[in-house]
This record gives structure tokens, sequence and C-alpha cells, in this order.
């Protein structure tokens, strides 16, 4: 799917004005009012997460980058515009080995609850490395997304970091993954936060998720 130059400058817009962290929510108590849509980060720890929020939304330490996998353990949310457009969710990395086995159990509670119980999260977006392609980790939040029949679209992280041929087979091998998959969408954005490189659409798909 391409977006059209109006859609790649609205979000350009949007994503320029104001962006505020908002709250960080342990527990589904501790969640915002939902009075606006919502678009998930979900991705395996090391997977660029953070770094791909702060690029997408033009700022150097709006999502907490950390060396330590595992370190984010609650849903964080942030404000898009002003007055208020919709909401990013930073979701707690997974996949992480050396985690106890309580907190990664809380962490499927905490995020399986957000992901059946909230009306308006429109879409989930996962992240996978480029590097790696999918991962059982990444296989089982997917099972946990269909399950939840949340929308989810895979975008592709750290593009720079292989050749264009590999990157090019990992984007296939992947779209085909999830071609059987009830809620994925079946386009693949591939990015790179220290490059820029596929920012402007996954703006503008954050944008389209929001507006469906």
């Amino acid at each position: 799917m391409t977006f059209t130059d109006d859609q790649i400058e609205t979000a350009r817009k949007l994503f320029s004005g104001p962006i505020a962290f908002l709250k960080s929510a342990p527990d589904l108590k501790f969640l915002p009012d939902a009075n606006v849509n919502e678009v998930a980060f979900a991705g395996r720890s090391n997977v660029g997460k953070s770094s791909l929020i702060n690029a997408l939304t033009n700022r150097n330490a709006l999502a907490r980058t950390s060396n330590t996998p595992g370190r984010t353990q609650e849903l964080n949310f942030f404000d898009v515009g002003e007055p208020l457009q919709f909401r990013l969710v930073d979701m707690p990395g997974y996949g992480f080995a050396e985690a106890p086995k309580d907190i990664v159990k809380k962490w499927r509670f905490l995020v399986n609850d957000y992901l059946r119980g909230r009306q308006v999260l429109k879409r989930a977006l996962v992240l996978i490395d480029s590097r790696h392609g999918i991962k059982d980790v990444d296989t089982d939040v997917m099972d946990m997304l269909d399950a939840a029949a949340v929308s989810y679209r895979i975008i592709l992280t750290k593009a720079d970091k292989i050749k264009a041929s590999a990157l090019a087979e990992v984007t296939q091998k992947t779209a085909e993954d999830v071609r059987k998959r009830p809620a994925a969408h079946p386009d693949i954005i591939q990015t790179s936060s220290e490059k820029g490189m596929g920012l402007p659409e996954l703006r503008a798909a954050v944008l389209e998720a929001i507006n469906t």
C-alpha cells in the first residue's frame, strides 16, 4: 500500500506538533480515560522500539531507551496533538531471557488485559528486527493479538543494518507469514530510526489506523 502526498504531509504536520508523555500504567487501574483512539507499539527487547518512537515523533528522549532488557514493565502513554488527537502507547518489551518468571507472567496479564479490554485501541504495531525476522516470542504476541481480534501491522526495524537483498528477502518471508493471520495488516513497513527510512510512511500508517 502506498500513501498519497497529502496523507504523508498531514501526518508529518501532526507529528511535528505537540507530543507529550502522559503517564505510565503498571496496572489496568492506572490506564488513562478511554476518550481518544490509541495505537500501540509492541516489540522484543532491544528491537529498537524506543528509538523508533523517538524518531517518529522527532524527539530525542520522548520514549526512554534502556540497555537493560525488560526494564520497562508498564504501558507508557503519549498525547499527540493540541487539542488532543490520539495517543501512542509504548508497551513493555518482551522476550528477555533474563527476566524472572513472575515479571514475565505480570507482563502477559497486563498486555493481554489491555489488548482485550481497550475499545479505543485501533491498531498495534509489532516491531521486528530486520536482521532476525520473526522469532517464536513474536509469534506468541501475534497469537495474542489474533485471539484478542486487535488489528496489527508488522514494522521492520534497523533496515539499514542489512543488505538490500537480505531486507527484500526478510520482508517477503514476513509478509508470507502474516498473510495467514486473521488480524494482521498485509503490508509491511521497513524502517530505520538512524537513517529516517520509512518514517513518513509509518506516520501516515498511524494516522490511517487512527481514522479507520
